[in-house]
């Protein structure tokens, strides 16, 4: 899971609910300015949603090997983050800055990355996704933290 997705050229799943739509676009359009083909999973206008829905496509998608990685956007992030963590396969970050979206593929191997339309400005969003596509894992004493977050207790 360590690849670097931007690099590859690989497939980056989306989806997001109705409070996320905007960024959701806006985050497409700069995947694939990066060499990424964006799998658009949803919501494609603002009728109302349930988030857990599209967390749930999203992780679908990964399972099933049709995306590398994944991008979520809810209005906070918050619940559409908690919703992809409930997939044993996902390890969702909710992040705000470049050093969140750093650290969550350096120490945690993040598969998705997760934003809230309503609390995180396009430009620094851009900025997250660019470094979440191109930071490596760095395994070592990581490898052992990251393998305990697939058990269940």
């Amino acid at each position: 899971m360590g690849e670097n997705v931007k690099a590859s050229g690989g497939i980056v799943a989306v989806a997001c609910d109705h409070g996320g739509l905007a960024l959701k676009r806006v985050l497409a359009e700069t995947l694939e300015a990066e060499g990424c083909t964006v799998l658009d999973l949803g919501v494609n206008d603002e009728t109302s949603v349930d988030y857990p829905d599209y967390a749930d496509r999203l992780a679908a998608a990964l399972a099933e090997g049709k995306a590398a990685r994944g991008v979520l956007v809810c209005g906070s992030g918050i619940g559409i983050s908690i919703a992809a963590n409930r997939h044993a396969h996902i390890r969702c970050a909710l992040i705000h800055d470049a050093y969140g979206a750093r650290m969550c593929r350096q120490h945690n191997d993040a598969n998705v990355i997760a934003f809230g339309g309503r609390t995180t400005g396009d430009e620094v969003a851009k900025d997250c996704l660019r470094i979440f596509l191109t930071t490596p894992f760095e395994g070592g004493r990581h490898q052992r933290r990251v393998d305990k977050l697939g058990c269940c207790c």
